[in-house]
């Protein structure tokens, strides 16, 4: 007889990871989407140098988060996933949405590089983040090209379902006041239209927050125009 005792894991938190995202809207949908940089920086029982040894040698990792503004509820077993335009359900396994059984996140980064700092010793500094500010990180592990970069696989709905590429324009007056170090992310974060795919009110201005930025836009068929750059005051 199968043994129908329930294991619970208890997960231990060993790093945060600090971004410029500080709200959910304008987070890339997955992971390497845009450059986006982050920096983990791991928890003093974890800050043994040892840990790392050898990471360098390797150009791509996985890491698995936390979900940290995910509300507790009861589970179910089907959701709406916003590629969808949030008018299709599909099963939760069958997605990479946020509201599962277990509030686990899984992205693969680039490893920039590792980096010491004095206060808090080794961080990693990593490229094409998906994550909020301060997103608990309760693994790392390395990406295995030859095992992992798969040449013939299937994509399901989420290949089948065309990006929302829009054209960007940046009057010059807004543009110059973006630092020239984000100007390339932030026109990768509005290429992907970050509104949600049920919206597509053309007089409606969004705004999106990178870093100490806060971006007002609007949309008229597939022309994203920035309608204003504002550092934020919070």
């Amino acid at each position: 007889m199968a043994n129908q005792k329930k294991e619970h894991l208890q997960l231990k938190q060993i790093a945060v990871i600090h971004t410029d995202f500080s709200e959910k809207f304008g987070i890339p949908r997955q992971s390497g989407l845009a450059a986006a940089r982050g920096r983990i920086v791991f928890e003093p029982e974890y800050r043994n140098p040892d840990a790392l040894k050898g990471i360098e040698a390797y150009s791509h990792l996985w890491l698995i988060w936390g979900f940290s503004l995910v509300p507790e509820k009861e589970w179910q077993p089907t959701v709406r996933p916003p590629r969808l335009g949030g008018n299709r359900r599909m099963g939760v396994f069958a997605t990479r949405s946020p509201f599962r059984p277990n509030p686990i996140g899984l992205s693969l980064v680039e490893l920039v590089a590792p980096e010491q700092r004095k206060d808090v010793g080794t961080t990693l500094l990593v490229e094409g983040v998906d994550m909020l500010d301060k997103t608990p990180i309760y693994d790392i592990k390395p990406y295995l090209p030859y095992l992992e970069g798969k040449p013939d696989v299937a994509g399901g709905f989420a290949e089948q379902v065309k990006d929302r590429n829009l054209t960007v324009e940046i009057p010059k007056e807004w543009e110059e006041i973006i630092p020239p170090n984000q100007s390339e992310v932030i026109q990768e974060l509005l290429k992907q239209d970050p509104r949600p795919a049920y919206q597509d009110d053309p007089e409606r201005i969004y705004g999106m927050r990178y870093g100490e930025l806060e971006i007002k836009f609007q949309v008229r068929e597939k022309r994203l125009t920035v309608c204003g750059v504002y550092r934020k005051v919070d």
